[in-house]
């Protein structure tokens, strides 16, 4: 067998045996041989019927071998050898490996240490049929790979907004658990992962939540621990980022058995358990993660098991942004993890929060410190079907009727997707915020003023809001060092044009104004080296 690096390797093995249980009964462990001298322990998993797959993945090229060990005896001492080779193709993920966390950096990065700008989209209830695959699952990730986004947020069955079984959770083989949760059902993954290879073979990072955190109330520690292994087993040896669970503390809509404190409590107990069994567990070391009911590090005891943090700062539009400026800088400032804002004012939600939202709080967050962003419309979320509507949610409302396709082309996804696209020409994993460089500097506690960030010497990027007051657009900067020089460019994150302005000369004190802007709304304006690019 050969296999190119980063790519999955895939073993099927048949156990002479039959089994009442085989999903408990039988454990398999492949140990791989590595050319470097070390080993690797992978988990395998059962695929249904009387087969058993075990699924691998190396950084490394070169031979490496293999033998099994199982609780069935024909299982075990299965032995042989394969083939990594380098990888020749375009794809980031196979190119340059899994997204990760380098050590102490406060961005992401690919496993070789490329950086990686997280642009994600929100597609919680993908894996359902409300979303065919592959015709409507195709075109869905084909619009998204042309705007720029490189990760997908998925549910693995487990949902938000329904009761366990609800019908409009089900993909064409039904659900992930049998119904009294004894065992899980291999052909629900099957489909699901259909899914998840497709995103990847087009560059985009799944990003596959465990369950959402009331599941844990439902089903118990020991249904999610069982879950999560099966999910490392099935998936880890792909370039996915893992999500301990969707808003992990929250509790079901109707629950009030618990004071609030000790649900904290006991739920912030429950989930350090779980984020600690994923790290041991899988044996990739997949980037791991929680999504929040507001900051991520929040969620558990030990904030030194998650590689990044992530924040869900509200979706009631305008009146959003100023909470979401305070949260992304005082959270960015603990300089503990990257930062990305993992869901806030999802496009169209409530009748609100349009794409004049989607700009601020993108660029926003971006030019306050954050890794990335994660991108949500009302529609999409939970996958309006075109004909047929979600429909209403536990408590009882509804989110709107707005299908998956006309949520997916509203304008704010492409606009946002236009500025990373723009932004990633530039180093953005170095730059840090200079509000002295710009005149009447955001403070994170109002929407007024502008944003900036850069690299002395090399490139100013600044973030000019509507929203923030320069309605006239002809800001003013500061601190240009005499003996650079610079020229200044102007980028419409409407349009996605760019356009020259020219030389910049700055008076004595090093302070020099943009020219006035030829319309009223946002902008991002640029000085560069004129030597950088």
């Amino acid at each position: 067998m050969t296999v190119h690096r980063y790519g999955s390797a895939e073993w099927s093995f048949v156990s002479a045996k039959n089994y009442a249980d085989p999903f408990h009964d039988v454990k398999l462990t492949m140990h791989v041989a590595c050319p470097d001298g070390n080993s690797v322990s992978v988990p395998g998993f059962w695929a249904g019927e009387n087969v058993w797959k075990v699924r691998f993945s190396s950084p490394l090229t070169g031979e490496f071998t293999y033998v099994t060990e199982s609780s069935e005896p024909s299982l075990s001492r299965q032995s042989g050898s394969f083939t990594v080779t380098p990888y020749e193709g375009s794809n980031p993920l196979y190119l340059h490996g899994p997204v990760c966390r380098k050590g102490d950096d406060l961005h992401l990065s690919h496993d070789d240490g490329t950086p990686f700008f997280w642009l994600g989209d929100t597609w919680w209830m993908g894996f359902t049929t409300r979303l065919s695959f592959p015709e409507e699952f195709a075109e869905l990730t084909a619009d998204r790979v042309k705007k720029g986004f490189n990760v997908v947020q998925l549910v693995a069955g487990l949902y938000p907004d329904m009761e366990p079984f609800d019908p409009r959770g089900a993909n064409e083989a039904g659900f992930p658990w049998t119904e009294d949760f004894s065992s899980v059902c291999p052909a629900y993954f099957d489909a699901a992962e259909k899914r998840i290879f497709h995103l990847i073979e087009n560059g985009i990072s799944p990003f596959l939540v465990g369950s959402w955190g009331f599941f844990m109330k439902f089903v118990g520690m020991k249904v999610l621990k069982e879950h999560w292994q099966y999910m490392i087993a099935r998936w880890a040896s792909c370039p996915v980022i893992w999500c301990v669970a969707g808003e992990a503390n929250m509790t079901f809509y109707d629950d009030d058995s618990l004071s609030m404190e000790e649900h904290l409590k006991q739920s912030r107990k429950n989930w350090n358990e779980m984020t600690a069994f994923i790290r041991e567990s899988d044996p990739f070391h997949r980037l791991v993660t929680i999504h929040p009911t507001v900051i991520g590090h929040e969620q558990i005891e030990d904030e030194t098991l998650l590689d990044a943090d992530l924040l869900q700062t509200g979706h009631s539009g305008v009146t959003s942004l100023v909470p979401t400026l305070k949260w992304v800088k005082e959270t960015v400032d603990r300089k503990k993890h990257p930062v990305i804002n993992d869901e806030c004012c999802y496009e169209g939600n409530c009748g609100t929060s349009y794409c004049d939202i989607q700009r601020y709080v993108y660029l926003s967050n971006i030019f306050l410190g954050s890794a990335g962003f994660t991108y949500g419309a009302n529609g999409l979320w939970q996958v309006n079907g075109v004909t047929v509507p979600y429909g209403a949610s536990p408590h009882g409302a509804s989110w709107g009727d707005t299908s998956w396709k006309d949520a997916a082309a509203l304008p704010g996804s492409g606009q946002i997707g236009m500025c990373k696209t723009w932004l990633e020409q530039y180093p953005w994993h170095r730059m840090e915020r200079h509000p002295e460089w710009v005149e009447n500097p955001n403070n994170a506690e109002t929407l007024d003023g502008n944003f900036c960030i850069g690299i002395p010497g090399e490139v100013r990027l600044f973030f000019v809001p509507l929203y923030g007051g320069s309605f006239w657009g002809s800001i003013r900067i500061y601190g240009l060092e005499q003996d650079v020089s610079y020229e200044a460019l102007r980028f419409d994150p409407l349009t996605g044009t760019e356009t020259l302005l020219g030389d910049v000369t700055p008076d004595e004190q090093g302070a020099w104004q943009f020219p006035r802007v030829p319309m009223f709304h946002d902008w991002i304006m640029a000085i560069r080296r004129k030597s950088a690019l």
